[in-house]
This record gives C-alpha cells, sequence and structure tokens, in this order.
C-alpha cells in the first residue's frame, strides 16, 4: 500500500512538473496575435551541445559595432572572451590575459581609473583584467539619452527570459510586422510584436539601411558568411547565450562524467548483488 501511494504521488509530481514547464514555454513565446515565433535548433541545445566558436566570434562583432552603442555587458570582463569555450579563446594561451586577440579587444575601450598620483579620474585604454565600462555614467543619463528608456543589460539577457534564445532572435527580427490597430505607439515607440504590448523604446537595429556590415575575415577564416538580417540576429544571440552561461560545456562535460560514473557504479552494484547478496536467503 505505501509503495502504491508512493508511486501515486511520483506519478503526480511528475505531471505537475510537465504542466508547469508547458506553461513557461508557452509564455515565452507569448506574443501578439499573428505573429509566429521562429524557432531554431541552437548550437548548444542537447545534451552534448555546445557553442559555436566563430558564430559568437561574429555575434561579438554584431554587439561591438550596433548593440554596444546603448546596451552594457555588466557581468563581463575582457579576460572573459579569451576562456576556454570563449569566442576568443586559444589553447596557446592558457591565461586568456596573454590573449593578444583579447588585448586589442580590450584597448579599443576607454575604461575611467584613479591617478596613482593625485587621485584625479583619468580615462585610459583597458586591459583584459578589466570589466566592459558602462556605456552611460549612470541610469539618469541613459534614461535622458533614451527618451525615458533604460536599456537593459545584455551579458545575461538570455537567461533572463523565457526561450531566451528565441524571444531575442525574433525581437531582432519582428519589426517589420504589421502593427494591428489596436496597438498605438506615440512618439519615440516602435510596434514589435514579441516585445509585451507590442511596444518597445528600441528601434529597428538589424536593418539594411541602418546595420548591415560586413563581417572580417580575420577571426572568421577566408569565407565567412553574408550579413545578412537572419545571419546578423542568431550570431548575436549566439555571443549572448554564451555570455549568460559561459560554463556551459564545462557542466555538460562534467555531468557526462558523472553519467559514466554512475553506469559504472550500477554496474558494479549489481554484479555484487548476483555474485553475493542473491545467495543468502532470509531467514523465516
Amino acid at each position: 500500500m505505501a509503495l502504491k501511494t508512493v508511486r501515486n504521488l511520483m506519478i503526480a509530481g511528475g505531471v505537475a512538473v510537465a504542466s508547469l514547464t508547458g506553461i513557461a514555454i508557452a509564455s515565452g513565446g507569448s506574443v501578439a496575435d499573428g505573429y509566429e515565433m521562429v524557432h531554431k535548433h541552437w548550437h548548444w541545445s542537447g545534451v552534448t551541445g555546445t557553442y559555436d566558436q566563430e558564430a559568437m566570434q561574429r555575434g561579438y562583432n554584431v554587439y561591438a559595432q550596433v548593440c554596444r552603442s546603448c546596451h552594457n555587458l555588466d557581468h563581463l570582463a575582457f579576460r572573459h572572451l579569451g576562456d576556454k569555450g570563449g569566442p576568443f579563446y586559444d589553447e596557446r594561451y592558457e591565461n586568456p590575459n596573454d590573449n593578444p586577440l583579447v588585448k586589442n579587444i580590450a584597448a579599443e575601450y576607454e575604461v575611467i581609473d584613479v591617478n596613482p598620483e593625485d587621485g584625479s579620474e583619468i580615462s585610459r585604454p583597458g586591459i583584459p583584467a578589466d570589466m566592459f565600462p558602462p556605456v552611460y555614467r549612470n541610469t539618469a543619463e541613459a534614461a535622458y539619452v533614451n527618451n525615458g528608456a533604460i536599456p537593459p543589460d545584455l551579458s545575461v539577457m538570455v537567461k533572463a527570459r523565457n526561450n531566451g534564445a528565441d524571444y531575442v532572435y525574433n525581437l531582432m527580427l519582428a519589426y517589420d510586422h504589421p502593427q494591428p490597430d489596436s496597438v498605438v505607439t506615440s512618439s519615440g515607440q516602435y510596434y514589435n510584436p514579441v516585445m509585451e504590448g507590442g511596444k518597445i523604446a528600441m528601434g529597428p537595429q538589424l536593418q539594411p539601411q541602418v546595420g548591415v556590415f560586413e563581417y572580417q575575415s580575420e577571426t572568421e577564416g577566408q569565407n565567412p558568411p553574408e550579413a545578412t538580417v537572419e545571419q546578423m540576429a542568431a550570431d548575436v544571440v549566439e555571443f549572448l547565450a554564451w555570455s549568460a552561461d559561459p560554463k556551459l560545456a564545462e557542466r555538460k562535460s562534467a555531468g557526462m562524467m558523472s553519467m559514466v560514473y554512475l553506469l559504472i557504479l550500477a554496474l558494479l552494484l549489481w554484479l555484487s548483488y548476483k555474485r553475493i547478496w542473491a545467495r543468502l536467503k532470509p531467514k523465516t
């Protein structure tokens, strides 16, 4: 009787978890009527999926040339770009601070520091140990420049939304969807069916007339893909997915090793049972 009760509780719990998961997934794709979310198969999906390094490099390129004008990467340091599994990881440089690509990227940014001699504020080129500097000095400046809207940090955006990768990808592509009469946008607002309410303060960033650029072959090999709107959106999502979960590959590797260990342990326990314990008869 007790075993049956436990089994029923486990089944009920499984159904509840599946239901909640379905609700969460559905809420992540909650968009305006008439717009169908595009669900891509991402490189890191599945048990063995990992980030594509070239796509991450292209994605950083998109961030630096398009998104960086408004959005921070608050939780990233330049050296993280050269960590194992990162966009610019190079096995020749165990310490990412020594990676020349990371050094060059950091040097492109101006970082606020303190003059050690008199304590005054100075500006200097970034180094790998620095965090990505904020775009604005404070939230008041960010709101003033952007008509009252504060651009969100992008370093964890993919994890901050249900189905975050698909959410960001569709958000970048959905600006050309016809605006229904029921949604009225005011000055400084744009219609985007992926946003709750259909209104967003950010204008279209990857439209051909305002955002297209050529991918550089120095980091992509000899034949980088054409920088179409869809390609740029997918690549920047790849980069932002890594920034939100940079240890994904290590965690999956550890998980696979744990599964192998548990399988071996289960086999040994079964063999010991068959060889030793199965011969012992319980006392009557």
